[in-house]
């Protein structure tokens, strides 16, 4: 995949293990993270189904043009990532991930991924929304 993952220091990359069993969902779901991690725009967004529904504690999400917006807005923010579990079976994925972003530290996420045809067609984003909310008002004073 196009670009690796950026490691923020402190942060360590986990190895995730692919088997036969679970390869197809698990391992799109760890290459879609990555590239997007990555920085890799069109390559994350090449994983995703053009009518792909994302929720997240912000809204909903839908179609890829949608999601390149998405990623185009929170990447310029992202200053470090890491993997640490990819979870899967032959439709679905769990990614588990921490980002350090311009606004907040070690924030911890997980995406639920839902695929069929060979793309992500699902994501459900969940995250802890408290460490952003803390650091705004750490700014606003």
């Amino acid at each position: 995949m196009a670009g690796a993952a950026r490691t923020a220091p402190g942060h360590h990359e986990r190895e995730s293990t692919v088997t036969s069993t679970n390869a197809s969902a698990q391992q799109i779901a760890e290459n879609f993270t990555r590239a997007w991690m990555g920085g890799d725009v069109d390559g994350a967004l090449g994983f995703l189904a053009e009518d792909v529904v994302c929720d997240a504690p912000a809204g909903r999400i839908e179609g890829r043009a949608a999601y390149r917006g998405f990623l185009e807005g929170f990447l310029p923010r992202l200053t470090g990532s890491a993997i640490t579990k990819v979870l899967g079976d032959g439709t679905s994925a769990a990614v588990v991930y921490t980002t350090d972003t311009t606004f907040a530290r070690d924030f911890r996420a997980m995406d639920y991924l839902t695929v069929a045809g060979g793309r992500i067609t699902r994501v459900v984003t969940v995250f802890d929304r408290l460490p952003a909310v803390q650091a705004m008002r750490r700014e606003e004073g």
